[in-house]
């Protein structure tokens, strides 16, 4: 599983530009959440594992905290400081989580969005929490897909496709899960015993695709990278035709964001 998890986090940094064009962003309202619930102070330092393109990285920026950004992908890298380039205070370096030379006792504030969980577990918590000054806080954020009534019904549809030309990339046979069921990582952080009581937080949200963003918005994922190039192109195409015959050319996903903050005991 370890080997299986440093391979697949890799993927990514292939289709850095995508990457930055057709992932989505954060809600507005979880900057602002983290900000009042790590109770950072103006100047107070932030550390970022996993960037990215930097999606996650600008509001924080744009409030003139100083951010030492930690990417793996090169090319990701590459993108995030040129999306970044406007901000002084803010530095991207290439290179792993696991690897980078800790500064201990550093930052006032720890955030990862949608990337913590591609770290070695046996390391993550332990370097994060080393990292932190005394009362410093982590932030940890995702974008979950649940279920939408806006859908109309395309995530049951396409599920077909991928038990038929992709069954690999099947997890299950159920549909997007319902909010309440998307798990929860309070336990998870609560018992590394590095950390107090973990204040949850959740934003629940829709993003609408055409056809063309929605397959490279597909084409970013790394099951979905890995496919071999015959059957992935005759994967994309079934679900363009299944967008655009049966959906109008537009489908929209549900989200949910969570958000997890505790503070270094």
């Amino acid at each position: 599983m370890a080997d299986d998890r440093s391979q697949l986090r890799t993927t990514f940094n292939q289709v850095a530009l995508l990457y930055d064009r057709v992932r989505p962003g954060y809600p507005e309202a979880l900057f602002d959440d983290v900000v009042s619930l790590s109770r950072i102070n103006p100047e107070g330092r932030i550390l970022e594992i996993g960037c990215g393109t930097g999606q996650a990285t600008v509001p924080f920026a744009r409030l003139g905290y100083p951010i030492l950004c930690i990417e793996l992908g090169k090319n990701l890298a590459t993108v995030a400081q040129k999306n970044l380039a406007a901000y002084s205070q803010v530095e991207v370096r290439n290179t792993a989580f696991e690897d980078w030379v800790i500064e201990e006792n550093a930052f006032d504030l720890v955030i990862s969005a949608t990337a913590f969980h591609w770290l070695d577990p046996t390391i993550a918590y332990k370097k994060t929490a080393l990292a932190l000054r005394s009362k410093g806080a982590i932030a940890l954020f995702w974008n979950e897909h649940v279920y939408s009534d806006a859908s109309n019904g395309f995530f049951e549809e396409v599920q077909k496709l991928y038990q038929s030309l992709a069954p690999e990339l099947v997890k299950d046979d159920e549909p997007p899960l319902r909010e309440k069921k998307v798990p929860n990582k309070t336990g998870e952080i609560e018992q590394t015993g590095l950390f107090g009581e973990v204040t949850y937080r959740s934003y629940r949200w829709d993003a609408t695709y055409n056809t063309a963003n929605y397959l490279g918005l597909l084409n970013t994922y790394s099951g979905h990278l890995n496919l071999d190039s015959l059957k992935k192109e005759r994967f994309f195409d079934a679900i363009a035709q299944l967008i655009d015959t049966k959906f109008n050319g537009e489908i929209t996903k549900g989200y949910l964001t969570t958000l997890y903050v505790a503070h270094r005991l």
